[in-house]
């Protein structure tokens, strides 16, 4: 039974709407709604005053809290604060909630940590975990990085991928492994960062400073496995032999996985040392040979080749024989893809128009006869220009006259040597393995499966979202911290797109968080007469693909309720 009652305070009447039911054979009240005073619900009935909000708030909710949910199901903030002890950050924040919240910004809208307390009030965990403003000063973040250290980031990873397996089911029958580097702008003399260093930067910048990232990942999702951060001088295939260690270690602590895994990298690793190291490995291998180096192979007959799988890889057909690579006897498969091999068609055709303009500049100048440079320097130029690929291969030319005023360049296209170059080289790759029992199509697929790696590292690159910058940490220890906290990010990342797939809902990394972004927290603000205002939480309303991801990622535990 509902009723209006009024309570006296203060010298004023509050009402309230009461609800009595029999309790134990009494009558209780058993839920009441504060109304307000007299005036604030004359208002209210009126539409106007306190009785209406003043304003409100939008959270991001939907995104953040998926996120946090599944950081919850792997653990981390417990794994962390197992491995770091009770040594605590702050008075309020353990160490391991530190880099839980760390991770779960990198995946929704990675940020600095001078700018993280702004971000977090726009957040529906400000209501969750209630943390207060000064535990999230970025100098509390600092140290809390610097409370965890190498050997622990390896001891937390190494539990949380246990974690992940025995919670999610992740299938690592098939690995795979690949390197890159992240641009920062940490000055190289900075002796406290010896991670970051002059580089090959793949923006083709001199005054970027990089840090190398080597990253395992299961075929299954494309979750990693397993990383290693190395400083960004220093080349990728030195670094295979200390990740193919850590991936052992890795296994050895899941247990039961590593007697029938196979390990796919590309060329970039190969070298004998570094196969020597595999083959002690408890893992088997599919890896590729340079073309170039193998021209014998590359010029089998195309009669010889035999259609892999027709109905999975139309028009992709293969040869299989043996040669010696690497210090050692192979099975080989050699691959032709008539898509590469349009791709790589056009690719050439690029190269050699760039390459035949600059040598009709050449031979326009020298035409002109007010040149001084030397025989020998204009051959040195004509040798610089035709350096792209091949091109000295199919691009024929003849320099007349001995000296600087009578010099005349003269140069075309051999077709039959460009016909004879596509016929050996494009289009084929020369895969190897010790999967001796392997089909042919069974390898391809393996070694296909490198854009799952691949795929990892444009999403650490992707600025938006699950993204290694911005990072604005200047000490070597701190950017490990910042590296597993992205590896974290991405492992969520992935994690929450496999869920999403295995329930029927295919989409990329950005466009389910932007889904699930969707789902915002709406804040209303009741302005009394006096004193703060009150609130009243609620959700945005949902399109049916929100609601399937509110349901399976359980976003009903983190919603507001009155």
């Amino acid at each position: 039974m509902a009723s209006i009652v009024g309570k006296r305070q203060g010298g004023r009447t509050y009402y309230y709407l009461v609800e009595s039911a029999r309790v134990g054979g009494k009558p209780r009240i058993v839920s009441q709604r504060y109304l307000g005073s007299a005036e604030e619900v004359a208002a209210r009935l009126s539409q106007a005053g306190p009785g209406e909000p003043t304003r409100t708030r939008h959270l991001a909710f939907g995104d953040v809290a998926a996120t946090w949910a599944l950081l919850g199901r792997l653990g981390l903030a417990r794994v962390v604060d197992r491995v770091v002890g009770a040594r605590r950050a702050d008075a309020a924040v353990s160490v391991g909630t530190y880099i839980a919240l760390a991770v779960c910004n990198r995946v929704v809208a990675p940020c600095s940590k001078l700018a993280f307390a702004d971000w977090w009030a726009t957040t529906c965990l400000e209501r969750r975990l209630g943390l207060p403003r000064s535990a999230l000063d970025h100098r509390r973040w600092w140290d809390a990085m610097e409370a965890v250290s190498t050997a622990q980031l390896a001891e937390v990873e190494r539990a949380v991928v246990a974690a992940m397996v025995a919670e999610f089911g992740i299938d690592l029958g098939g690995l795979v492994l690949d390197m890159t580097n992240f641009a920062t702008y940490i000055d190289s003399a900075n002796p406290a960062a010896p991670i970051a260093q002059r580089g090959h930067a793949k923006q083709k910048r001199t005054d970027l400073r990089l840090v190398g990232l080597g990253l395992v990942v299961a075929t299954d999702g494309g979750v990693p496995i397993c990383s290693h951060a190395y400083g960004g001088d220093r080349p990728d295939v030195t670094q295979f032999a200390d990740l193919v260690d850590a991936l052992a270690d890795r296994f050895r602590a899941v247990g039961g996985h590593d007697g029938d895994i196979t390990l796919v990298y590309d060329a970039g690793q190969d070298s004998a040392a570094n196969q020597a190291h595999v083959q002690a490995s408890p893992f088997h291998f599919v890896g590729s040979l340079p073309p170039s180096d193998f021209p014998r192979l590359l010029g089998v007959p195309a009669a010889q080749y035999a259609p892999v799988d027709e109905a999975v890889w139309p028009g992709l057909t293969c040869y299989q024989t043996r040669t010696v690579a690497l210090g050692a006897d192979r099975r080989v498969i050699v691959t032709h893809s008539p898509t590469l091999h349009a791709k790589q068609v056009r690719g050439f055709a690029q190269t050699l128009a760039a390459v035949g303009r600059r040598l009709d500049e050449l031979a326009a100048r020298l035409a002109r006869g007010r040149t001084r440079r030397p025989r020998q320097t204009v051959e040195a130029e004509i040798a610089r220009l035709l350096k792209p690929r091949w091109t000295a291969r199919v691009i024929g030319w003849t320099l007349t006259g001995e000296q600087p005023s009578s010099l005349r360049l003269a140069w075309a296209i051999d077709q039959a040597a460009r016909q004879a170059l596509e016929a050996e080289q494009f289009g084929k790759r020369i895969l190897f393995t010790d999967r001796e029992d392997w089909p042919a199509a069974k390898v391809v697929a393996a070694y296909r499966s490198q854009s799952e790696v691949e795929a990892d590292f444009r999403q650490l690159k992707d600025p938006k979202v699950v993204s290694f910058p911005p990072m604005f940490h200047w000490t070597d220890h701190k950017i490990r911290v910042h590296v597993f906290c992205c590896v974290m990010a991405l492992t969520v990342a992935r994690l929450l797109r496999r869920e999403a797939e295995r329930a029927g809902l295919v989409m990329s990394v950005r466009e389910l968080l932007a889904c699930l972004g969707g789902i915002q927290e709406t804040v209303l603000l009741y302005q009394g007469a006096r004193g703060r205002p009150r609130a009243r939480r609620m959700l945005t309303d949902i399109d049916p693909t929100q609601q399937r991801l509110f349901d399976l990622f359980g976003l009903a535990a983190y919603a507001p309720h009155r």
